[in-house]
Protein backbone atom coordinates (compact mmCIF):
# COMPACT_ATOMS: atom_id res chain seq x y z
CA UNK A 1 0.00 0.00 0.00
CA UNK A 2 1.74 3.53 -1.21
CA UNK A 3 2.08 6.20 0.82
CA UNK A 4 -0.37 8.11 -1.18
CA UNK A 5 -3.38 5.87 0.21
CA UNK A 6 -2.72 6.65 3.18
CA UNK A 7 -2.90 10.73 2.45
CA UNK A 8 -6.16 12.37 4.43
CA UNK A 9 -8.63 14.45 2.97
CA UNK A 10 -8.43 18.05 3.89
CA UNK A 11 -10.64 20.15 4.51
CA UNK A 12 -11.74 23.99 3.91
CA UNK A 13 -13.24 25.91 6.54
CA UNK A 14 -16.36 27.28 5.21
CA UNK A 15 -16.59 30.15 8.02
CA UNK A 16 -20.03 29.31 8.38
CA UNK A 17 -20.61 29.97 12.31
CA UNK A 18 -21.80 26.07 13.34
CA UNK A 19 -21.36 24.42 10.27
CA UNK A 20 -17.55 23.61 10.63
CA UNK A 21 -18.05 22.43 14.01
CA UNK A 22 -20.98 19.75 12.30
CA UNK A 23 -18.26 18.90 9.62
CA UNK A 24 -15.28 18.53 11.74
CA UNK A 25 -13.32 21.07 9.76
CA UNK A 26 -15.34 21.77 6.86
CA UNK A 27 -16.24 20.61 3.57
CA UNK A 28 -13.81 18.14 1.79
CA UNK A 29 -11.02 20.72 -0.23
CA UNK A 30 -11.00 20.04 -4.43
CA UNK A 31 -14.51 18.47 -4.10
CA UNK A 32 -18.03 18.97 -5.40
CA UNK A 33 -20.56 19.19 -2.51
CA UNK A 34 -24.29 19.11 -3.51
CA UNK A 35 -26.77 21.39 -0.89
CA UNK A 36 -30.16 20.50 -1.07
CA UNK A 37 -33.52 21.87 -0.12
CA UNK A 38 -36.83 23.37 -0.40
CA UNK A 39 -37.52 26.92 -0.94
CA UNK A 40 -36.64 29.13 1.68
CA UNK A 41 -34.29 26.83 2.96
CA UNK A 42 -31.36 29.41 3.02
CA UNK A 43 -29.82 27.57 -0.10
CA UNK A 44 -28.43 30.93 -1.71
CA UNK A 45 -27.81 32.21 1.27
CA UNK A 46 -25.26 29.46 2.02
CA UNK A 47 -23.89 29.48 -0.96
CA UNK A 48 -22.88 33.27 -1.01
CA UNK A 49 -21.89 33.02 2.91
CA UNK A 50 -19.47 30.19 1.82
CA UNK A 51 -17.74 32.31 -0.75
CA UNK A 52 -18.18 35.40 1.20
CA UNK A 53 -16.37 33.73 4.60
CA UNK A 54 -13.40 32.61 2.25
CA UNK A 55 -13.09 36.58 1.07
CA UNK A 56 -12.82 37.82 4.47
CA UNK A 57 -11.38 35.10 6.33
CA UNK A 58 -8.56 33.89 4.07
CA UNK A 59 -8.44 36.46 1.45
CA UNK A 60 -9.61 33.66 -1.70
CA UNK A 61 -11.25 35.17 -4.96
CA UNK A 62 -14.59 33.29 -5.37
CA UNK A 63 -17.09 32.71 -8.67
CA UNK A 64 -20.58 32.41 -8.61
CA UNK A 65 -22.64 31.11 -11.21
CA UNK A 66 -26.43 32.23 -10.92
CA UNK A 67 -29.19 30.22 -12.96
CA UNK A 68 -31.67 31.74 -11.31
CA UNK A 69 -31.60 34.98 -9.76
CA UNK A 70 -29.71 38.07 -11.41
CA UNK A 71 -25.99 39.35 -10.40
CA UNK A 72 -27.97 42.67 -9.30
CA UNK A 73 -30.44 41.01 -7.12
CA UNK A 74 -28.19 38.92 -5.34
CA UNK A 75 -26.02 42.30 -4.53
CA UNK A 76 -28.67 44.23 -2.99
CA UNK A 77 -30.12 40.96 -1.39
CA UNK A 78 -26.98 40.35 0.09
CA UNK A 79 -26.01 43.82 1.58
CA UNK A 80 -28.20 42.93 5.04
CA UNK A 81 -26.13 40.55 5.69
CA UNK A 82 -22.77 42.80 5.80
CA UNK A 83 -21.68 41.22 2.09
CA UNK A 84 -20.73 44.11 -0.11
CA UNK A 85 -20.38 41.95 -3.57
CA UNK A 86 -19.86 44.93 -5.54
CA UNK A 87 -16.69 45.71 -3.87
CA UNK A 88 -15.27 42.84 -3.84
CA UNK A 89 -15.98 42.56 -7.53
CA UNK A 90 -14.11 45.73 -7.70
CA UNK A 91 -11.41 44.60 -5.84
CA UNK A 92 -11.28 41.27 -8.18
CA UNK A 93 -12.08 39.02 -5.34
CA UNK A 94 -15.31 38.18 -7.03
CA UNK A 95 -17.05 37.24 -10.72
CA UNK A 96 -20.32 36.31 -11.30
CA UNK A 97 -21.09 33.82 -14.36
CA UNK A 98 -24.58 35.40 -15.43
CA UNK A 99 -26.69 32.82 -16.77
CA UNK A 100 -29.77 33.87 -15.50
CA UNK A 101 -32.78 33.93 -18.02
CA UNK A 102 -33.34 36.97 -19.47
CA UNK A 103 -37.36 38.31 -20.94
CA UNK A 104 -35.72 38.54 -24.47
CA UNK A 105 -34.16 34.95 -24.19
CA UNK A 106 -35.48 32.52 -27.46
CA UNK A 107 -37.17 29.16 -25.83
CA UNK A 108 -34.78 26.73 -26.58
CA UNK A 109 -35.97 23.20 -27.96
CA UNK A 110 -33.94 19.57 -26.42
CA UNK A 111 -31.17 19.29 -28.30
CA UNK A 112 -30.20 23.16 -28.50
CA UNK A 113 -28.83 23.48 -25.70
CA UNK A 114 -25.49 22.46 -23.72
CA UNK A 115 -23.59 23.32 -20.96
CA UNK A 116 -20.12 23.86 -23.20
CA UNK A 117 -19.81 27.42 -23.72
CA UNK A 118 -20.80 28.04 -19.73
CA UNK A 119 -18.60 26.02 -18.83
CA UNK A 120 -16.03 27.98 -20.69
CA UNK A 121 -17.15 30.88 -19.15
CA UNK A 122 -17.02 29.29 -15.71
CA UNK A 123 -13.13 28.37 -16.44
CA UNK A 124 -12.66 31.58 -17.75
CA UNK A 125 -13.81 33.68 -14.25
CA UNK A 126 -11.67 31.00 -12.40
CA UNK A 127 -8.78 31.38 -14.68
CA UNK A 128 -8.99 35.46 -14.23
CA UNK A 129 -9.32 35.80 -10.79
CA UNK A 130 -7.38 32.57 -9.25
CA UNK A 131 -10.86 31.59 -7.53
CA UNK A 132 -10.83 28.58 -5.04
CA UNK A 133 -14.37 28.73 -4.61
CA UNK A 134 -17.36 28.38 -6.29
CA UNK A 135 -20.84 28.00 -6.21
CA UNK A 136 -23.54 27.15 -8.52
CA UNK A 137 -27.16 28.53 -7.54
CA UNK A 138 -29.38 26.57 -8.55
CA UNK A 139 -28.70 22.91 -10.73
CA UNK A 140 -32.75 22.81 -10.99
CA UNK A 141 -32.28 26.01 -14.05
CA UNK A 142 -30.44 23.48 -15.80
CA UNK A 143 -32.92 20.77 -16.03
CA UNK A 144 -35.33 22.90 -17.31
CA UNK A 145 -33.28 23.30 -20.65
CA UNK A 146 -33.80 18.99 -21.76
CA UNK A 147 -36.18 16.83 -21.76
CA UNK A 148 -33.23 13.75 -21.54
CA UNK A 149 -32.20 13.89 -17.98
CA UNK A 150 -29.80 11.09 -18.49
CA UNK A 151 -28.14 13.90 -20.84
CA UNK A 152 -28.41 16.61 -17.97
CA UNK A 153 -26.45 13.51 -15.75
CA UNK A 154 -23.48 13.74 -18.61
CA UNK A 155 -23.92 17.54 -18.34
CA UNK A 156 -23.47 17.93 -14.52
CA UNK A 157 -20.32 15.39 -14.49
CA UNK A 158 -18.90 16.82 -16.93
CA UNK A 159 -18.88 20.05 -15.03
CA UNK A 160 -17.90 18.14 -12.02
CA UNK A 161 -14.82 16.73 -13.87
CA UNK A 162 -13.48 20.37 -14.66
CA UNK A 163 -13.89 22.22 -11.16
CA UNK A 164 -11.68 19.14 -10.19
CA UNK A 165 -9.16 19.85 -12.84
CA UNK A 166 -8.94 23.85 -12.04
CA UNK A 167 -8.00 22.68 -8.01
CA UNK A 168 -12.11 24.76 -7.15
CA UNK A 169 -14.02 23.78 -3.71
CA UNK A 170 -17.85 23.83 -5.40
CA UNK A 171 -21.17 24.07 -4.25
CA UNK A 172 -23.97 23.47 -6.10
CA UNK A 173 -27.49 23.91 -5.30
CA UNK A 174 -30.26 22.02 -5.74
CA UNK A 175 -33.95 22.19 -4.83
CA UNK A 176 -36.15 19.36 -3.25
CA UNK A 177 -39.86 19.07 -3.21
CA UNK A 178 -40.64 17.79 -0.04
CA UNK A 179 -38.30 18.48 3.72
CA UNK A 180 -37.85 14.27 3.97
CA UNK A 181 -37.80 12.46 0.67
CA UNK A 182 -35.85 12.48 -2.34
CA UNK A 183 -32.70 14.43 -1.75
CA UNK A 184 -33.12 16.37 -4.94
CA UNK A 185 -35.93 17.00 -6.98
CA UNK A 186 -35.14 15.05 -10.27
CA UNK A 187 -33.35 12.42 -8.33
CA UNK A 188 -30.03 12.22 -9.86
CA UNK A 189 -27.85 16.10 -8.38
CA UNK A 190 -26.64 13.47 -5.79
CA UNK A 191 -24.92 11.23 -8.13
CA UNK A 192 -22.52 13.88 -9.54
CA UNK A 193 -21.15 15.13 -5.81
CA UNK A 194 -19.09 13.75 -4.19
CA UNK A 195 -20.61 14.92 -0.92
CA UNK A 196 -24.18 16.01 0.18
CA UNK A 197 -25.84 18.60 2.64
CA UNK A 198 -29.22 18.87 3.70
CA UNK A 199 -30.93 22.16 4.76
CA UNK A 200 -34.71 21.79 6.05
CA UNK A 201 -37.06 24.42 6.85
CA UNK A 202 -39.99 22.61 8.92
CA UNK A 203 -43.33 24.14 10.41
CA UNK A 204 -42.99 22.93 13.94
CA UNK A 205 -46.11 24.30 16.73
CA UNK A 206 -46.95 26.86 14.26
CA UNK A 207 -43.42 28.42 13.80
CA UNK A 208 -40.32 27.59 11.21
CA UNK A 209 -37.52 25.45 12.36
CA UNK A 210 -34.51 24.92 9.80
CA UNK A 211 -31.87 22.61 10.54
CA UNK A 212 -28.87 21.42 8.33
CA UNK A 213 -27.84 17.50 8.29
CA UNK A 214 -24.51 16.58 6.27
CA UNK A 215 -26.06 12.98 4.67
CA UNK A 216 -22.76 12.38 3.41
CA UNK A 217 -19.17 12.95 2.85
CA UNK A 218 -16.79 10.68 0.88
CA UNK A 219 -14.10 9.49 2.96
CA UNK A 220 -13.71 11.60 5.45
CA UNK A 221 -16.30 11.78 8.96
CA UNK A 222 -18.51 14.21 10.03
CA UNK A 223 -21.28 14.73 12.33
CA UNK A 224 -24.67 12.87 12.09
CA UNK A 225 -28.21 14.28 12.55
CA UNK A 226 -30.02 17.27 11.98
CA UNK A 227 -28.37 20.13 13.79
CA UNK A 228 -30.49 23.79 14.29
CA UNK A 229 -29.46 26.77 12.46
CA UNK A 230 -30.73 30.29 11.97
CA UNK A 231 -30.30 33.34 10.01
CA UNK A 232 -29.16 36.57 11.67
CA UNK A 233 -28.33 40.10 10.05
CA UNK A 234 -24.88 41.27 9.38
CA UNK A 235 -23.86 37.24 10.28
CA UNK A 236 -25.89 34.97 8.04
CA UNK A 237 -26.03 31.51 8.68
CA UNK A 238 -25.59 30.90 12.20
CA UNK A 239 -25.39 27.23 13.17
CA UNK A 240 -25.88 25.61 16.55
CA UNK A 241 -24.32 22.29 16.85
CA UNK A 242 -25.44 20.51 20.30
CA UNK A 243 -23.80 17.70 19.07
CA UNK A 244 -20.06 19.26 19.41
CA UNK A 245 -21.15 20.25 23.25
CA UNK A 246 -18.76 18.23 25.26
CA UNK A 247 -18.44 17.73 29.03
CA UNK A 248 -15.14 19.47 29.47
CA UNK A 249 -15.74 22.74 31.70
CA UNK A 250 -13.81 23.10 34.97
CA UNK A 251 -15.48 23.55 38.10
CA UNK A 252 -14.80 25.66 40.53
CA UNK A 253 -14.61 25.59 44.66
CA UNK A 254 -15.34 29.31 44.93
CA UNK A 255 -18.71 30.30 46.21
CA UNK A 256 -20.68 33.20 45.67
CA UNK A 257 -23.63 34.52 47.40
CA UNK A 258 -27.67 34.10 46.53
CA UNK A 259 -28.27 37.11 47.48
CA UNK A 260 -29.71 36.31 50.63
CA UNK A 261 -27.59 35.46 54.04
CA UNK A 262 -30.19 32.70 55.22
CA UNK A 263 -30.40 31.26 51.21
CA UNK A 264 -26.35 30.92 51.37
CA UNK A 265 -26.51 28.83 54.75
CA UNK A 266 -29.29 26.45 53.24
CA UNK A 267 -27.01 26.09 50.04
CA UNK A 268 -23.59 25.46 52.72
CA UNK A 269 -22.19 28.82 51.70
CA UNK A 270 -23.84 30.25 48.20
CA UNK A 271 -23.49 29.04 45.19
CA UNK A 272 -20.38 27.72 43.37
CA UNK A 273 -19.29 30.44 40.79
CA UNK A 274 -19.59 27.80 37.90
CA UNK A 275 -23.45 26.49 38.27
CA UNK A 276 -26.74 26.33 37.05
CA UNK A 277 -29.32 27.01 39.67
CA UNK A 278 -32.86 26.32 38.98
CA UNK A 279 -35.61 27.72 40.77
CA UNK A 280 -38.95 26.21 40.42
CA UNK A 281 -42.13 27.49 41.97
CA UNK A 282 -45.78 28.82 41.39
CA UNK A 283 -46.43 32.11 40.18
CA UNK A 284 -45.95 34.90 43.12
CA UNK A 285 -44.22 32.15 45.13
CA UNK A 286 -41.03 35.16 44.51
CA UNK A 287 -39.36 33.36 41.94
CA UNK A 288 -38.39 37.10 40.22
CA UNK A 289 -37.82 37.89 43.59
CA UNK A 290 -35.45 35.51 43.79
CA UNK A 291 -33.51 36.26 40.56
CA UNK A 292 -33.73 40.02 41.55
CA UNK A 293 -31.65 39.36 44.76
CA UNK A 294 -29.46 37.25 43.11
CA UNK A 295 -28.11 39.98 40.51
CA UNK A 296 -28.60 42.76 43.54
CA UNK A 297 -25.98 40.10 46.04
CA UNK A 298 -23.51 41.21 43.38
CA UNK A 299 -19.94 42.27 44.38
CA UNK A 300 -18.68 45.75 43.12
CA UNK A 301 -16.21 44.13 40.88
CA UNK A 302 -19.44 41.70 39.28
CA UNK A 303 -21.08 42.21 36.45
CA UNK A 304 -24.79 41.06 35.79
CA UNK A 305 -27.05 40.06 32.99
CA UNK A 306 -30.63 39.68 33.18
CA UNK A 307 -32.92 38.18 30.64
CA UNK A 308 -36.67 38.76 31.50
CA UNK A 309 -39.19 37.14 29.04
CA UNK A 310 -42.04 38.28 30.84
CA UNK A 311 -41.76 41.59 32.39
CA UNK A 312 -40.82 45.03 30.98
CA UNK A 313 -37.43 46.87 31.96
CA UNK A 314 -40.16 49.62 34.16
CA UNK A 315 -41.75 47.02 35.51
CA UNK A 316 -38.55 45.11 36.90
CA UNK A 317 -36.34 48.25 37.92
CA UNK A 318 -39.21 49.01 39.95
CA UNK A 319 -39.77 46.24 41.60
CA UNK A 320 -36.24 46.06 42.41
CA UNK A 321 -36.57 49.37 43.69
CA UNK A 322 -39.06 48.81 46.00
CA UNK A 323 -37.38 45.64 47.08
CA UNK A 324 -34.26 47.35 47.78
CA UNK A 325 -32.17 46.39 45.02
CA UNK A 326 -30.89 49.98 42.53
CA UNK A 327 -31.13 48.51 39.00
CA UNK A 328 -31.04 51.73 37.72
CA UNK A 329 -27.18 52.48 39.66
CA UNK A 330 -25.83 49.35 38.79
CA UNK A 331 -26.79 50.00 35.26
CA UNK A 332 -25.23 53.41 35.37
CA UNK A 333 -21.93 52.06 36.65
CA UNK A 334 -21.78 49.55 34.46
CA UNK A 335 -22.35 46.51 36.51
CA UNK A 336 -25.74 45.40 35.03
CA UNK A 337 -27.32 44.90 31.71
CA UNK A 338 -31.61 44.03 31.26
CA UNK A 339 -32.17 42.65 28.04
CA UNK A 340 -36.35 42.22 27.81
CA UNK A 341 -37.55 40.31 25.16
CA UNK A 342 -41.17 38.81 23.93
CA UNK A 343 -40.57 35.05 23.72
CA UNK A 344 -42.86 35.09 20.58
CA UNK A 345 -41.10 37.36 18.74
CA UNK A 346 -38.75 35.38 17.47
CA UNK A 347 -37.95 31.37 17.64
CA UNK A 348 -35.37 29.51 20.12
CA UNK A 349 -32.70 29.63 17.83
CA UNK A 350 -32.72 33.05 17.26
CA UNK A 351 -32.90 33.95 20.98
CA UNK A 352 -29.78 31.34 21.92
CA UNK A 353 -27.71 33.12 19.21
CA UNK A 354 -28.74 36.59 20.87
CA UNK A 355 -28.35 35.84 24.52
CA UNK A 356 -25.02 33.97 23.66
CA UNK A 357 -23.94 36.94 21.57
CA UNK A 358 -24.90 39.29 24.32
CA UNK A 359 -22.92 37.54 26.85
CA UNK A 360 -19.82 37.59 24.81
CA UNK A 361 -20.15 41.65 24.41
CA UNK A 362 -20.78 41.99 28.28
CA UNK A 363 -18.79 39.53 29.86
CA UNK A 364 -21.16 38.62 33.16
CA UNK A 365 -19.99 36.98 35.99
CA UNK A 366 -24.21 36.79 36.99
CA UNK A 367 -26.39 35.45 34.45
CA UNK A 368 -30.40 35.60 35.37
CA UNK A 369 -33.44 34.06 33.26
CA UNK A 370 -37.12 34.66 33.76
CA UNK A 371 -38.66 32.65 32.91
CA UNK A 372 -37.79 29.68 30.77
CA UNK A 373 -41.64 28.41 31.40
CA UNK A 374 -42.71 31.75 29.00
CA UNK A 375 -39.36 30.51 26.48
CA UNK A 376 -41.25 26.85 26.03
CA UNK A 377 -44.48 28.24 25.46
CA UNK A 378 -44.89 27.28 21.47
CA UNK A 379 -41.96 25.28 21.23
CA UNK A 380 -42.03 21.59 20.85
CA UNK A 381 -40.18 19.83 23.51
CA UNK A 382 -37.44 18.89 21.12
CA UNK A 383 -36.39 22.54 20.24
CA UNK A 384 -36.63 23.49 24.03
CA UNK A 385 -34.64 20.58 25.22
CA UNK A 386 -31.49 21.56 22.62
CA UNK A 387 -32.18 25.37 23.67
CA UNK A 388 -31.60 24.37 27.25
CA UNK A 389 -28.24 22.14 26.66
CA UNK A 390 -27.44 25.02 23.98
CA UNK A 391 -27.40 28.15 26.78
CA UNK A 392 -26.25 26.02 29.82
CA UNK A 393 -23.05 24.54 28.47
CA UNK A 394 -22.59 27.69 26.97
CA UNK A 395 -22.54 29.39 30.52
CA UNK A 396 -20.87 26.57 32.43
CA UNK A 397 -17.78 26.91 29.68
CA UNK A 398 -17.47 30.56 30.61
CA UNK A 399 -17.94 29.65 34.36
CA UNK A 400 -20.71 32.45 35.15
CA UNK A 401 -23.44 31.46 37.55
CA UNK A 402 -26.79 31.29 35.71
CA UNK A 403 -29.63 31.54 37.44
CA UNK A 404 -33.53 30.24 35.53
CA UNK A 405 -36.80 30.25 37.41
CA UNK A 406 -39.68 27.74 36.06
CA UNK A 407 -43.21 28.35 36.31
CA UNK A 408 -44.92 24.87 38.22
CA UNK A 409 -48.03 24.28 36.71
CA UNK A 410 -50.21 23.89 40.47
CA UNK A 411 -50.37 26.92 42.88
CA UNK A 412 -49.45 24.05 45.78
CA UNK A 413 -46.26 21.78 43.70
CA UNK A 414 -46.06 19.63 41.00
CA UNK A 415 -43.11 19.39 38.33
CA UNK A 416 -43.46 21.63 35.32
CA UNK A 417 -42.23 20.34 31.70
CA UNK A 418 -39.84 23.02 31.93
CA UNK A 419 -38.19 21.84 34.86
CA UNK A 420 -38.51 18.15 33.22
CA UNK A 421 -35.99 19.22 30.87
CA UNK A 422 -33.79 21.49 32.81
CA UNK A 423 -33.49 19.36 36.20
CA UNK A 424 -30.58 16.94 34.66
CA UNK A 425 -28.39 19.95 33.41
CA UNK A 426 -28.93 21.51 36.61
CA UNK A 427 -26.67 21.52 39.59
CA UNK A 428 -28.82 23.11 42.34
CA UNK A 429 -32.57 23.12 42.39
CA UNK A 430 -34.41 25.68 44.58
CA UNK A 431 -38.11 25.04 45.18
CA UNK A 432 -40.37 27.44 46.41
CA UNK A 433 -44.35 26.07 47.65
CA UNK A 434 -47.42 27.75 49.21
CA UNK A 435 -48.37 26.11 52.36
CA UNK A 436 -51.62 26.55 53.70
CA UNK A 437 -51.69 26.36 57.65
CA UNK A 438 -54.83 27.21 59.49
CA UNK A 439 -56.41 28.60 57.03
CA UNK A 440 -54.21 30.93 55.87
CA UNK A 441 -51.51 30.63 52.94
CA UNK A 442 -47.44 30.96 54.02
CA UNK A 443 -44.56 30.03 51.29
CA UNK A 444 -41.94 27.24 52.02
CA UNK A 445 -38.70 27.01 50.38
CA UNK A 446 -36.36 23.78 50.21
CA UNK A 447 -32.96 23.16 48.52
CA UNK A 448 -33.63 19.99 46.95
CA UNK A 449 -30.42 19.57 44.97
CA UNK A 450 -26.95 20.74 45.41
CA UNK A 451 -23.90 18.99 43.58
CA UNK A 452 -20.69 18.74 45.04
CA UNK A 453 -22.02 20.51 48.39
CA UNK A 454 -24.13 19.59 51.33
CA UNK A 455 -26.85 21.75 52.14
CA UNK A 456 -30.28 21.89 54.26
CA UNK A 457 -32.71 19.42 53.92
CA UNK A 458 -34.98 21.06 55.53
CA UNK A 459 -38.50 23.40 54.44
CA UNK A 460 -38.22 26.67 55.72
CA UNK A 461 -40.38 29.26 55.88
CA UNK A 462 -40.21 32.31 53.87
CA UNK A 463 -42.47 35.62 53.64
CA UNK A 464 -41.85 38.85 51.54
CA UNK A 465 -42.14 42.43 52.32
CA UNK A 466 -41.21 45.87 50.63
CA UNK A 467 -37.20 45.12 51.78
CA UNK A 468 -37.33 42.22 49.91
CA UNK A 469 -37.15 37.83 51.06
CA UNK A 470 -36.81 37.02 54.79
CA UNK A 471 -36.20 33.23 55.21
CA UNK A 472 -37.27 31.91 58.56
CA UNK A 473 -37.94 29.10 60.55
CA UNK A 474 -38.21 25.31 59.48
CA UNK A 475 -41.91 23.94 59.78
CA UNK A 476 -42.34 21.36 62.28
CA UNK A 477 -44.55 18.52 62.57
CA UNK A 478 -45.93 19.14 57.93
CA UNK A 479 -45.80 16.34 56.05
CA UNK A 480 -46.56 17.09 52.04
CA UNK A 481 -45.18 20.54 51.19
CA UNK A 482 -43.30 19.58 48.14
CA UNK A 483 -46.41 17.61 46.78
CA UNK A 484 -48.78 19.90 47.24
CA UNK A 485 -50.59 18.02 50.13
CA UNK A 486 -49.74 19.24 53.35
CA UNK A 487 -50.50 17.31 56.03
CA UNK A 488 -50.28 18.70 60.26
CA UNK A 489 -49.37 15.80 62.78
CA UNK A 490 -50.85 16.49 66.14
CA UNK A 491 -48.03 16.78 69.20
CA UNK A 492 -48.75 18.25 72.42
CA UNK A 493 -47.05 21.77 71.33
CA UNK A 494 -49.17 21.63 68.24
CA UNK A 495 -52.09 21.18 69.99
CA UNK A 496 -51.40 24.33 72.28
CA UNK A 497 -50.82 26.48 69.11
CA UNK A 498 -53.94 25.19 67.46
CA UNK A 499 -56.25 25.98 70.54
CA UNK A 500 -54.47 29.51 70.51
CA UNK A 501 -55.10 29.82 66.77
CA UNK A 502 -58.83 28.41 67.60
CA UNK A 503 -59.09 31.17 70.59
CA UNK A 504 -58.36 33.77 68.25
Amino acid sequence: MTAHSHRPILKLKTGIAGFDAISNGGIPIGRTTLLAGTAGSSKTVFAVQFLACGISMNDESCVFVTFEETPDDIRQNMLSFGWDIAAWEAAGKWAFVDASPKPEDPVLLSGDYDLAALLARIEHAITRTGATRISIDSLGAIFSKFDDHHVVRGELLRISVALKKLNVTALMTAERNQEYGDIARHGIEEFVADNVIILRNVLEAESRRRTMEILKFRGTDHRKGEHPFSIVADGGIVGVPLSTVELNHRSSHVRISSGTDKLDAMCGGGFFRDSIVLISGATGTGKTLMATSFIGGAGANERSLFFAFEESRDQLFRNADGWGVDFQQMEEEGRLKVICTYPETTGLEEHLIEMKKAIMEFKPTRIAVDSLSALERGATPKSFREFVIGLTSFIKQQEIVGVFTSVTPTLMGGTSITEAHISTVTDTIILLRYVELFGEISRGIAVLKMRGSRHEKEIREFNIDQSGMHVGKPFRNITGILTGNPQFHQTPESERLQEMFEDV
